[in-house]
């Protein structure tokens, strides 16, 4: 949505059970919530509710397939235990923007075994004194906080990095291609000459035979 306009998601505008990531960005949410996300989106694996006035996690819906999700720019500024229930497989979460004040608060973070990449950029908890090394400390499962690890090496792009390795994949295959055809390439040559011999069917076997007999003499 390019401007602020309140979400319904409705049965008859989408098929949920196919629906893998959904991007609601910029829309209004209903007294803090989100009308319409629910069970049945059950293969979600990408979400994200930037900037929707999003004040409470309490409706949030299980979606166990979830492994990213994009909180950023709303008001939420505790509750974070419901993720842990209802998005266990959670490896990515921004809550940047929010109104996330204490450690206290991301503690309940603790339960999301699978974390590893978590933004908190712009929230007053990074205010603190030691803020990344007390993070760190708390959410040990977690690699990477506001995009860097704990000896500031950024956080790779995980598309680029997709891309880079089908590339190498593409090399490979052509490399792959590009040796065994000049093999195959001589033993062609080989065999067109075998075939000015007038052998036939016969060509490959009277070749064995000479190379046989020239190793006996």
């Amino acid at each position: 949505c390019g401007f602020l306009m309140p979400i319904k998601l409705t049965s008859d505008s989408l098929s949920y059970s196919k629906v893998t990531e959904l991007v609601l960005d910029n829309c209004r949410s209903s007294n803090g919530e989100i009308e319409g996300l629910n069970d049945s989106f059950k293969e979600l694996e990408f979400l994200s509710m930037a900037n929707v006035e999003l004040t409470s996690l309490a409706k949030l819906p299980t979606l166990s397939k979830l492994r990213k999700l994009e909180l950023s720019d709303n008001i939420i500024s505790g509750g974070l235990e419901v993720l842990a229930e209802r998005c266990p497989n959670l490896t990515y979460l921004n809550l940047s923007g929010n109104k996330i004040k204490d450690l206290g608060t991301v503690e309940a973070l603790q339960n999301l075994k699978n974390l590893k990449s978590l933004d908190l950029f712009n929230c007053e908890i990074t205010n603190l004194e030691d803020y990344r090394d007390s993070i760190f400390e708390l959410l040990q499962q977690i690699t990477y906080l506001d995009g860097f690890d704990q000896e500031d090496n950024e956080a790779p792009d995980s598309e680029d990095d997709d891309d880079e390795e089908g590339d190498e994949d593409d090399d490979d295959e052509d490399e792959d291609e590009a040796g065994p055809p000049g093999e195959y390439e001589e033993e062609d040559d080989e065999d067109d000459g075998g075939s000015d011999l007038g052998e036939g069917e016969e060509e490959e076997e009277v070749g064995l035979s000479y190379l046989m007999k020239e190793e006996i003499q």
